[in-house]
């Protein structure tokens, strides 16, 4: 069988964020017997707006010879670039997003600085943002936020989901379990999802030919592939399969069973190991060295699923059940059901910052500098990190009137999913601004995004995907 993941990957879990490559060509020296054009905005005869004079506080536009290609007299470009820099900026937001990060910086320097000019993508955020009823757009604007691809993220976001969702192609996998899914993990860009059911079984689906055939939308999903994981006669744990994490082509499930099982992508989902904990497994998190678990037990456990004796620590900072948590290299967050969120440092060992909050956390999403939680009152929580702690940014209704299972956010992206029925997608603004909301027959337990595509883990023995169509 040939392998559904490629031979090289990265950790997943929520959405990412294009990177903006932007190409720098070599430009002669320009021929100072033309005409200079450069940037020059002629005093209007009225007061000038707010915005203008915000626009006008822009660097000047240069203009070398490699943007005068017009005409033989280079008249045609000479006469754009010299506009002045507000008049660039309207004629440029009729552009999609894509094109002013990607082509116009190859065209010349002073399109080049348009293009990457951070005042320049703040302004036309703002700007779609407005007929939206958007708040304040990020939530917390910090020196090194990625205006471009942020507000490359935004643009499609809003195209794909304002129109209820018309962005988007939904599907239904109904024939991999028969009992609860309660996780969804998307692989290798989106092509791979791994879903994991009370059933007792890990599935990974193929979603590369999802949609060809017959299969009407929010039907079977045309061409479904899976492969049904472990070596046992009837099913892939001995328990429910209650959460996924990997990190590269390394799939962990963790099962009631109290065991840790690793597949390796690489070969069809071989099965790797299988680690022996002490109580249920609720939640996982895959580093490359390491994996961390958080249990039933109250316990925060880190193993190497490469030795005989893979316990490495196992850590009690809770007084109840551990329900989420997330990992790096450097800290290990996990919340409880007693309504706690510890951070703990795994470079100096010990325990940094024990928070006390009103509600219990269920889900958790890091975006650097920030964390995002869904609790128990279908509540969402922005967290920042600030001199190795954790802060607390806001608490936001976005709707949910059950336990909040699910959230996933990037720079211009977010959503949340409930057991109230229902899925919703947002602006990451503050206050979030909900798009789009998704009702369905049964609860939604779990969500990822990757690669343009969306998966949700439902109670109705299905995994719901919607594939986001490409802007034009």
């Amino acid at each position: 069988m040939r392998s559904l993941f490629g031979a090289s990957g990265t950790e997943n879990s929520g959405g990412t964020s294009p990177a903006c490559q932007m190409a720098d060509q070599h430009e002669p020296e320009p021929d100072r017997s033309d005409a200079r054009c450069g940037a020059t905005s002629r005093q209007s005869e009225t007061d000038p707006s707010p915005e203008q004079q915000t626009c006008r506080s822009a660097p000047a536009l240069e203009t070398p010879s490699s943007c005068v290609h017009s005409t033989p007299s280079g008249e045609g470009s000479s006469l754009l670039l010299s506009l002045p820099w507000e008049v660039l900026l309207h004629v440029t937001s009729y552009l999609p997003a894509r094109i002013v990060v990607d082509v116009l910086p190859q065209v010349c320097r002073s399109l080049r600085a348009l293009a990457s000019d951070r005042l320049t993508w703040k302004v036309r955020a703002q700007r779609r943002l407005h007929p939206a009823g958007g708040g304040t757009f990020p939530l917390l604007e910090t020196p090194d936020f990625d205006w471009p691809a942020a507000c490359l993220e935004l643009e499609e976001h809003l195209s794909r989901w304002s129109d209820e969702g018309g962005g988007a192609e939904r599907f239904s996998l109904t024939e991999g379990h028969f009992a609860s899914v309660e996780s969804v993990l998307l692989l290798n860009g989106g092509t791979v999802c791994a879903s994991g059911s009370r059933d007792r079984n890990v599935v990974l689906w193929d979603l590369r030919r999802l949609g060809e055939g017959e299969a009407e939308v929010e039907g079977e999903g045309g061409a479904q592939v899976s492969t049904l994981l472990g070596n046992q006669r009837y099913s892939t744990h001995r328990g429910w399969v209650w959460c996924l994490a990997a990190r590269g082509s390394l799939l962990c499930s963790g099962s009631f069973d109290s065991t840790i099982k690793t597949w390796d992508l690489g070969a069809c989902g071989a099965p790797l190991s299988e680690i022996r904990g002490r109580d249920a497994v609720l939640c996982l998190s895959c580093l490359s060295d390491v994996v961390v678990a958080g249990s039933f037990d109250k316990r925060v456990s880190v193993y190497d699923p490469r030795c005989a004796e893979p316990l490495l620590q196992s850590l009690e900072l809770h007084a109840r059940a551990v329900l989420t948590l997330s990992a790096d290299d450097r800290h290990i967050v996990s919340g409880s059901e007693d309504r706690s969120l510890a951070v703990f440092d795994r470079r100096a060992g010990k325990l940094l910052q024990r928070m006390q909050l009103s509600s219990y956390l269920l889900s958790l999403c890091p975006q650097p500098p920030f964390l995002w939680a869904g609790d128990n009152q279908g509540e969402l929580h922005a967290l920042r990190w600030q001199d190795g702690l954790l802060s607390p940014l806001g608490r936001f209704d976005v709707g949910h009137r059950a336990l909040l299972t699910g959230v996933q956010v990037s720079l211009g992206t977010l959503y949340t999913c409930a057991t109230d029925k229902t899925l919703k997608v947002h602006v990451p603004s503050d206050p979030p601004k909900t798009l789009c909301t998704v009702q369905h027959q049964e609860v939604f337990n779990g969500i990822s995004v990757e690669g343009g595509v969306l998966a949700a883990a439902s109670g109705d023995m299905s995994v719901e995907i919607w594939k986001m169509k490409k802007s034009p």
